[in-house]
């Protein structure tokens, strides 16, 4: 359970890399909408769960002690080596947000990958990383309005994060594209569970009977 495969190691990392590129884009639309949140500036709380999904999407297809980690931290450190905006801070990001992903399923010992434990490591995730941005960027911010973006950032945490990427782990597996994974065994076996479910028991004929050998006759 807890060594990784070279497969594994594999996904994890092409996990991060994309999203290390992805977030340069995503990073953007704070630009985008600086205008529309200066004055109520808890709103960018909303978007915050996005920047966990590696994190969640790694637990979730991997399944190993380290994996949401390892994911997050190689889309921070990209993005900051490609020139996030927020230079040596994303790192600290990277490892706030996947270490809320960790703790959570380490909590349930790597055995449970449900829904609510997904949305459980995304709003882990949200609170740790308000904690260090909250330090880092919004100390001049009222606490009234810090605890509001905290509410933002849960919210966000709970649908972006957990909800999405356990949507998107789900829909990977029904592609076929995560066969070699346990979330795409698990789908095979969910599979399996259903078709043996819906095949009908043959019902004996009516008509016939049992001899004392065990054996029908009409």
């Amino acid at each position: 359970m807890t060594r990784f495969r070279t497969v594994d190691l594999l996904v994890t990392v092409v996990i991060g890399a994309a999203f290390g590129v992805a977030f340069l884009g995503y990073g953007q639309l704070y630009t985008l909408i600086g205008p529309l949140t200066t004055a109520f500036k808890p709103a960018e709380g909303l978007l915050a769960g996005i920047w966990f999904l590696p994190a969640v999407l790694a637990a979730l297809i991997v399944r190993k002690p380290g994996a949401a980690l390892l994911a997050e931290m190689i889309a921070a450190v990209l993005s900051m080596l490609l020139g996030s905006q927020w230079g040596w801070g994303t790192a600290i990001s990277g490892l706030m947000q996947g270490g809320g992903v960790e703790l959570v399923f380490l909590a349930f010992r790597y055995r449970r990958f449900t829904l609510p434990v997904a949305i459980l490591g995304g709003m882990a995730s949200a609170l740790l990383e308000w904690g260090w941005e909250k330090f880092a960027y919004y100390q001049e911010m009222s606490w009234t309005f810090s605890f509001i973006m905290l509410a933002f950032f849960l919210l966000s945490g709970a649908l972006l994060c957990g909800t999405l990427g356990w949507a998107a782990t789900r829909a990977l597996a029904a592609t076929g594209a995560l066969d070699a994974m346990p979330a795409g065994r698990e789908h095979a076996a969910r599979l399996r569970a259903a078709e043996e479910h819906a095949t009908p028991t043959a019902p004996a004929d009516p008509g016939s009977r049992r001899t004392e050998s065990g054996r029908f006759r009409a």
